[in-house]
């Protein structure tokens, strides 16, 4: 499975730094930096909705965007 994550993290918040860092962390982990804030991750199913609870689970869905696209 083939995923493309993209986000956008508001560092103007408190805290929102921090954030940043941690989504950036917990994309390295699973994939390739393709740009500043894009990934290219290949998983199984499993590993993919890990990586989605975790990335849901780190963002500030109020002032930060977060997109996830399964390529094939």
């Amino acid at each position: 499975m083939f995923v493309l994550i993209t986000y956008d993290v508001n560092i103007t918040s408190a805290h929102g730094a921090k954030r940043l860092r941690n989504v950036a962390r917990a994309c390295l982990n699973y994939g390739k930096r393709v740009q500043n804030s894009v990934f290219e991750i290949d998983v199984d199913y499993g590993t993919f909705l890990k990586i989605k609870h975790k990335l849901l689970a780190l963002i500030d869905e109020e002032k930060d965007s977060l997109r996830i696209y399964y390529l094939g």
